[in-house]
């Protein structure tokens, strides 16, 4: 049996993601109290549950304290061996003052004395300690409903029959650095199309754009060295029991390098990874 944790911040799309679980065949419970983990917890180890696999969400509509003891309780039912995926939801502040703005409600930490911006800012630090604690982090400040359903679908049902599922995600500087990433590398220092007029409008998905950076030696001399420390690490992850890893590379408008490099080094770790996926976010 399985427990599996959805927390995250309001607004971040931790409904849809029980939902998606629920047609899963998983027991789904919305906001259940943190203080009743351990009991349900209980019951599953005892084998009573009705169902295979639990899913919870737990957020700040539980008292601060209550969250402050969730880490506890987490270590403490991995420690009798029960199998604990914990989920975190993510979006930036201004996403989630738009995504309130527009659906009209209301934050579980407003009051008469406290606005939607500041019971954003106060979330975020409530959940910290959940936040550190998860295998899989995602940023839904840009995807849409449907998208995160697939996300989900890919991160955690395509990934039957290898426990690590690795992403590869490109992205521009100048639209920030993913806050999902695990691991992230800075490719701007390399030789860039963009300067060259004839590719300026392609990415690194045309033939003309993989061709030019195929003849540079310091292209090729990152990506070796980027997939000599994956090979070398990615391993330990797994023996840490982490079942997702995302792998970020940018340059400065994530068209061209960082696109083109996540497709090379997903085509080269598909070799000995059963669930790699690849994610151009400025492409998307």
């Amino acid at each position: 049996m399985k427990l599996t944790i959805i927390s995250g911040r309001s607004g971040s799309g931790k409904s849809t993601v029980l939902h998606v679980l629920e047609d899963r065949g998983y027991y789904c419970i919305d906001n259940l109290p943190a203080s009743l983990l351990t009991s349900l917890a209980n019951r599953i180890t005892a084998g009573t549950a009705e169902f295979p696999n639990v899913a919870v969400s737990i957020d700040a509509r539980n008292s601060s304290i209550d969250l402050q003891q969730v880490p506890t309780m987490v270590n403490e039912l991995k420690g009798r061996k029960l199998l604990i995926e914990i989920i975190f939801l993510e979006a930036n502040s201004q996403t989630l003052l738009q995504r309130f703005s527009e659906s009209r409600r209301k934050h579980p930490l407003t009051t008469e004395a406290i606005g939607l911006k500041e019971a954003i800012d106060r979330e975020s630090d409530l959940l910290e300690s959940i936040c550190v604690m998860a295998s899989l982090s995602i940023d839904t400040s840009r995807m849409s409903l449907h998208q995160l359903r697939d996300t989900i679908k890919n991160r955690l049902f395509d990934n039957i029959e290898k426990d690590l599922a690795l992403q590869f995600q490109s992205f521009g500087y100048k639209n920030g650095v993913p806050v999902d990433a695990d691991i992230v590398y800075d490719v701007r220092c390399l030789p860039n199309p963009y300067w060259d007029a004839k590719l300026r409008s392609l990415t690194g998905l045309d033939d003309a754009v993989v061709s030019y950076l195929d003849s540079q030696g310091e292209v090729q001399e990152m990506s070796n060295d980027i997939a000599a420390y994956l090979q070398k690490w990615l391993p330990s992850f797994e023996r840490s029991n982490r079942n997702y890893i995302t792998v970020a590379l940018g340059c400065t408008g994530g068209q061209h390098r960082s696109v083109y490099l996540c497709e090379k080094l997903s085509q080269e770790f598909s070799v000995n990874y059963f669930n790699v996926q690849v994610h151009h976010r400025e492409l998307n």
